[in-house]
């Protein structure tokens, strides 16, 4: 989930949390609620990947919006390459054939 978060707030520049809902879910990830998505933007925060500020609701109250840092676009391809590497190794242990007995 933090990769996924952290690549859309990259990738889109300033937002909030909803959108961020939205286009993890756009993308056939699921619907994420926001118990879940909230606090892993708050670890990206504590990590120095995101900054966030309080910006004026469009009549309604206040929204807290994500953006990455420097420090976060260097850590996304970081861990896009780690992950990488790992759907490889495991698309060629799932694609493993049971070895035949000798007969």
């Amino acid at each position: 989930m933090e990769l996924s978060a952290l690549a859309l707030v990259c990738a889109h520049g300033p937002t909030h949390g909803y959108d961020v809902a939205k286009r993890l879910q756009a993308a056939g990830l699921g619907e994420v609620k926001g118990g879940t998505l909230y606090p892993v933007l708050g670890r990206l925060e504590d990590q120095g990947l995101l900054a966030s500020h309080w910006a004026p609701g469009d009549g309604g109250p206040g929204r807290k919006v994500v953006s990455a840092t420097d420090e976060g676009r260097r850590e996304l391809a970081v861990r896009r390459a780690r992950w990488q590497q790992w759907t490889a190794a495991v698309a060629d242990v799932l694609a493993a054939r049971p070895e035949e007995e000798d007969r």
